[in-house]
């Protein structure tokens, strides 16, 4: 186990080495050297930045993810309250006038090409002028 391994005196300030006592299972060590070794080889992975498997790409990836994730979400929120708020205006539009289903299809053949004109960015200006011209 101890093999390659060499000893040496290594001076910390008190409070740094509690700290290590107190956290260095939580990162699955075995020792509080396994931690410091850890915390050394992702200290120099950093200064570095070109140990591919060191500090950047693990940070990175994980801040990433965090950022996408967080932005997914959102993006689904507001998505599902924009489909609560067209099923309204839809409901409202269907009480209020008679549209036969043939009438209903052009329709919606037209705004999917209108709507690709604009790539997807139309306004209630928009469908009034559509509907005038």
């Amino acid at each position: 186990m101890f093999e390659n391994k060499k000893k040496f005196a290594l001076w910390m300030y008190p409070d740094t080495l509690e700290k290590v006592g107190k956290i260095y299972q939580q990162d699955n060590c075995d020792s509080r050297s396994e931690f410091i070794e850890k915390a050394v080889n992702f200290y120099i992975g950093y200064l570095t930045s070109e140990d591919k498997d060191g500090y950047l790409p693990s940070v990175v990836t994980s801040t990433l993810k965090a950022i996408i994730a967080e932005s997914d979400n959102r993006t689904s929120r507001m998505l599902f309250k924009i489909a609560v708020e067209l099923a309204v205006l839809q409901n409202v539009v269907a009480a209020t006038n008679e549209i036969d289903e043939v009438a209903l299809n052009r329709l919606r053949g037209e705004c999917v090409k209108e709507v690709k004109r604009l790539n997807g960015s139309l306004s209630f200006t928009d469908a009034i002028d559509w509907q005038k011209g």
